[in-house]
């Protein structure tokens, strides 16, 4: 199924329709729940119809349509309505109940205008697309007096979608998650903000949080200062949300409740004459927030002093190598605490964000800096080079390569330019299903299929076989020197 830009693009509309167009998309759910129909969002095409481009069904009542024909031409019974909607830039209804696959239904076409900026009123020429609602009528009933408003609001958003004043290009995008629904909670304001209508969910909300009695008749703004009676610490843009003054999103907490708002005004002839203000109540939305905020900050605590750890035992046995009278021993105690230090690298990296995933290139750029002191004891300069990229990837497998790689650099410092300057080269390679990584010295190399046996030998390969599973190959190259390619498979960092 195309996306809304792919179809909007290829109906010829501009990168400002796009924008608009998604803005309006956002809040279809919204608008086909107050109205409890299906709304689809039709693009006009070069052979003279539409194409639809998006489609909300209702959670407030049943869909009309089982299918979705996003991407597909209009059908025939409804492209004259369409047509003339797109071609006057009036709202049509239907002056007959139009039937569906033996349903009776009620379609309405609006236009959509856009607004061609935030702070003027003038709109485009002719309309960017048409938005149609069509309603159940096999279900037809004596609405409540919520349902009526409901509509009303929904008749109020057509004729601004109609007008160019829906969406509002001045409305700050915010979080979709915990965003208020139309089944929340629902309270109508008229232009002085008093509350006209608080459907129960909306007014159960304010209970909630200490308000008691019923909300119609009273100042939304009284109300909530009453609420808030006390705090020290209030969100700024709370007056004009309360107020209906401002499309903006707030939440209000007292009594250990927390409720958002989201404000949407009503303009009729650019003339503001109301508000709705949908209301949720995400108390334990934002508990579970802040549960993720408290583990994420213990998590990076726990890498911080993990590394901090990693760096004294580090500290310890660079401490015991100086005092062990013994060459091999002052050698393993050396080597341990590269390989510690080493750890600490990518313990370090990700206790500086809240990804768990670390940029492999900044470790091993920190992880060459162990080599020059590796050298130092050798009497070698070494002039360690990287080409290519690592990218990201996940932290359990950060680790290993980071402690293979780094036995791997100073194996070849060691052995290969032992007593003598040379060039290290690392280079990685990242494919789609496959990261290869070469390490080539120019040292004295080694016989063609003897690989040591040795302690550092052996980790290489439990860490890049056993735990990464991939593969490793040791070979001299032509005249002197060594390389060692390593092939990692990358299916697991795409799962991660």
């Amino acid at each position: 199924m195309s996306t809304l830009s792919e179809l909007a693009v290829a109906q010829g509309r501009t990168d400002a329709d796009v924008e608009w167009l998604h803005l309006l998309v956002a809040d279809g759910q919204l608008i086909a729940d107050l109205a409890f129909a299906d709304v689809v969002l039709w693009l006009p095409a070069s052979d003279g119809g539409f194409i639809a481009a998006a489609h909300s069904r209702p959670s407030s009542a049943a869909t009309l349509f089982y299918r979705d024909f996003v991407g597909q031409p209009i059908k025939p019974e409804w492209r004259q309505q369409v047509s003339d909607a797109f071609a006057t830039g009036e709202i049509i209804d239907t002056a007959a109940p139009d039937w569906y696959e033996e349903t009776p239904t009620r379609v309405r076409a609006v236009p959509v205008m856009r607004r061609l900026s935030a702070s003027d009123a003038e709109t485009t020429h002719t309309p960017i697309a048409v938005l149609t609602r069509h309603s159940n009528l096999s279900e037809a009933r004596t609405p409540s007096r919520q349902e009526l408003t409901f509509n009303q609001c929904a008749n109020d958003l057509f004729a601004m979608i109609a007008s160019g004043d829906f969406p509002d290009l001045g409305a700050p995008s915010g979080p979709r998650r915990g965003a208020p629904r139309a089944a929340d909670g629902l309270i109508r304001l008229d232009v002085d903000g008093v509350v006209t209508f608080a459907s129960p969910n909306g007014l159960s909300a304010f209970n909630r949080m200490g308000f008691q009695g019923e909300l119609e008749g009273e100042s939304l703004a009284e109300v909530t200062t009453q609420l808030l009676q006390g705090k020290l610490i209030v969100d700024e843009s709370l007056p004009l949300v309360v107020t209906g003054r401002a499309p903006w999103r707030t939440d209000i907490e007292a009594r250990g409740v927390t409720v958002t708002l989201r404000t949407i005004p009503i303009r009729h002839h650019e003339e503001r004459v109301g508000a709705i203000v949908l209301v949720r109540d995400v108390t334990e939305v934002r508990h579970q927030e802040q549960e993720l905020i408290t583990k994420d900050a213990t998590i990076r605590e726990i890498h911080h002093r993990v590394k901090n750890n990693l760096q004294t035992v580090a500290s310890l046995l660079r401490i015991q190598s100086r005092r062990a009278h013994s060459d091999t021993a002052r050698e393993a105690l050396t080597q341990a605490m590269r390989r510690v230090a080493a750890i600490a690298v990518v313990h370090d990296t990700l206790s500086q964000g809240l990804s768990q995933n670390v940029d492999f290139d900044d470790v091993f750029d920190r992880v060459l800096m162990l080599i020059a002191e590796v050298a130092s004891t050798h009497n070698t300069t070494v002039h360690p080079t990287k080409k290519g990229s690592f990218g990201v990837l996940p932290s359990e497998y950060a680790t290993p390569l980071a402690l293979a790689l780094t036995e791997l650099v100073t194996n070849a410092v060691e052995h290969g330019l032992a007593g003598r300057d040379g060039t290290v080269e690392i280079s990685a390679k990242r494919r789609d299903d496959q990261l290869i990584v070469k390490v080539r010295d120019d040292g004295v190399g080694l016989p063609e299929g003897q690989v040591g046996s040795g302690l550092g030998t052996q980790i290489v390969r439990t860490l890049i076989q056993g735990e990464l599973g991939g593969t490793i190959d040791w070979h001299t190259l032509e005249g002197e020197g060594t390389e060692v390619t390593i092939e990692v498979p990358t299916l697991w960092m795409t799962r991660s």
